[in-house]
């Protein structure tokens, strides 16, 4: 079975959709399934340095690479463009038996459906969560009218969608979508322990060996939500504490990001860690006590996947799709987005850290038990499988 994975970028800066990909196609590979990879060089502001229209070995993984072109216009910037991988498309597309594309609003995933639909190849589209109600709210007009004169047809054409969480398929289901649908979460593959990882991180952030460290990691975007988790550390500030903030956005953002944490008062106990990746993030992770991610909507979550892979316990808003799990499970703490709950639920962690620990106990083995790649992996060939067979 060869498949193509349809994604415009997986650049690291655009967050964990990037590394499930990668770790996706290489779990197929275990499977016995030829997957690779097109995208293009997209690297947010940036290019990734990568060998151009030939297929190179990244992290593992077959991946062809085209060079990108973004519009200088600011409302449209984001529609990356890349000639060369269109004419790739055309030329390549019926060597590869399905097509699992990734993203909505892209011309790299429109393109990869039109040309399926015309070249009659099977193909599953995987929205990230672009389809959910948060999502479809945000410059909403524009998006209207892409569903509507583009999208649906690709969407109504396709084989299925596939769905991360239960909470994204049925924000979706009220676009009365033709096409099957199903729910398979990212799975993880978990780095090695770090041996005395809180040691060695309040080392790094120069605090007492004792000093409970929170952690959000993730893109620095008004998505996150850290609109109100910075407010509501602002109200327990009384309590010891340092917080660290690992991700990288616009430096318009990330000035907005620093107001916040002036005003809220702790500033002075936050470390700014920036874009963090390797033995950095797992050393945040691992050396961690909390993990708190409170977005607007996160259709899954792939940091509190590897919070709760290092033992952390997790915080999260109901509109993180892994929140259900975290309350199923007794994980962490799930709030509603609202600035005193959240703060309600750093107090109960900081007043209760051995009821925390248990819940981070308990977080690691889950994950070790339901969410490895090899798992997931396993199921996605069922369906690719069943997709290819005779109907």
């Amino acid at each position: 079975m060869k498949v193509l994975h349809v994604i415009p970028s997986i650049a690291p800066v655009h967050g964990g959709a990037s590394r499930a990909i990668l770790e996706m196609a290489k779990a197929l590979q275990e499977q016995g399934v030829k997957a690779e990879i097109v995208t293009t060089n997209d690297n947010g502001s940036d290019l990734l340095d990568v060998p151009l229209q030939k297929c190179i070995e990244y992290e593992q993984v077959p991946v062809w690479f085209f060079p990108r072109f973004s519009p200088p216009i600011a409302s449209v910037r984001g529609f990356v463009f890349s000639s060369q991988l269109t004419t790739w498309l055309w030329r390549h597309i019926a060597e590869y038996d399905i097509i699992h594309v990734y993203g909505m609003f892209s011309y790299v995933s429109t393109l990869a459906m039109a040309i399926a639909r015309i070249k009659h190849i099977p193909y599953i589209i995987r929205p990230q969560g672009q389809l959910g109600e948060w999502a479809l709210q945000q410059r909403t007009f524009k998006k209207q009218i892409y569903i509507t004169l583009i999208q649906r047809a690709n969407l109504n054409c396709s084989r299925a969608v596939h769905f991360t969480s239960e909470q994204e398929q049925q924000e979706t289901s009220k676009l009365n979508l033709k096409s099957a649908n199903f729910v398979l979460r990212n799975g993880l593959f978990t780095p090695p322990p770090i041996p005395e990882a809180g040691y060695k991180l309040r080392q790094l952030l120069k605090v007492p060996e004792d000093e409970p460290v929170i952690l959000f990691l993730s893109r620095l975007h008004p998505k996150k939500g850290l609109d109100y988790l910075i407010p509501a550390l602002g109200k327990v500030a009384n309590r010891r504490f340092t917080f660290v903030v690992a991700g990288s956005g616009s430096a318009e953002y990330e000035d907005t990001i620093d107001t916040l944490l002036v005003s809220a008062g702790i500033r002075d106990r936050t470390y700014l860690a920036g874009f963090v990746s390797g033995e950095m993030k797992d050393l945040l992770l691992q050396g961690a006590d909390l993990f708190a991610l409170t977005s607007y909507s996160e259709n899954f979550g792939i940091a509190v996947l590897e919070a709760m892979a290092a033992g952390k316990p997790v915080l999260a808003t109901s509109g993180v799709a892994l929140a259900s799990v975290v309350k199923q499970y007794q994980l962490g703490y799930v709030a509603e987005l609202d600035v005193e709950a959240i703060a309600q639920f750093v107090q109960d962690f900081l007043n209760c850290p051995q009821q925390a620990k248990e819940m981070g106990d308990r977080a690691r083995k889950l994950i070790a038990e339901q969410y490895t790649w090899e798992r997931i992996a396993t199921k996605m060939v069922e369906i690719y499988t069943d997709i290819l067979l005779p109907k």
